[in-house]
């Protein structure tokens, strides 16, 4: 998911409140019955799920980028090694 199609609430947690949010939504939506009462707060794990991943994607590329500088090592060869992650560095 796009990080713009992300509430700007959501966008504003750090990775634990969102996970600690996600773990209550989870809790709540074991004890609902009723699946009609439980679509909003489905959708609402969706993009906390999202932005988690966007999160440590971008974590992911900052520590590659880090790695890079230090080993000195060339950019397209990081790429290739990164490409199963579906990460992509920029220069």
């Amino acid at each position: 998911m796009i990080s713009k199609n992300i509430p700007t609430d959501i966008k504003n947690k750090s990775i634990e409140e969102a996970q600690k949010e996600v773990s209550e939504i989870i809790e709540i939506l074991e004890k609902e019955e009723n699946l009609e009462n439980s679509i909003e707060k489905y959708n609402r794990l969706i993009l906390l799920n999202n932005y988690i991943e966007q999160k440590f994607k971008n974590k992911s590329k900052n520590i590659a980028k880090k790695t890079l500088k230090i080993w000195k090592i060339p950019y397209q060869k990081i790429n290739f090694l990164c490409q199963d992650f579906k990460i992509k560095l920029d220069k």
